[in-house]
């Protein structure tokens, strides 16, 4: 894990970001941050746009379908192989 930069918390808590690190993850001023502690450390990310968001929760339902329909045909496999069998 890399060092970092020393910064000095403002007397009503503020810290500036180092510039390298705004523009990498692409945070400018206004841009909201989620801030939380995590393993005694605080840490600060970029929170998923609605896009973002939209986009993992589309990508999700398409894996989802593709595996009930694998799962379809693996249940209709079983069925020719086994025969009927009684519910229980």
């Amino acid at each position: 894990m890399s060092q970092g930069e020393e910064r000095k918390v403002g007397e009503r808590g503020q810290v500036t970001l180092p510039k390298g690190l705004r523009e990498k993850l692409g945070i400018r001023g206004g841009d909201e941050v989620l801030v939380h502690e995590e393993d005694g450390k605080i840490t600060i990310e970029k929170p998923l746009s609605r896009e973002e968001l939209a986009e993992g929760y589309r990508r999700r339902a398409a894996e989802s379908e593709a595996l009930a329909e694998e799962m379809d045909g693996v249940s209709r496999e079983a069925d020719e192989y086994l025969g009927d069998v009684p519910e229980w």
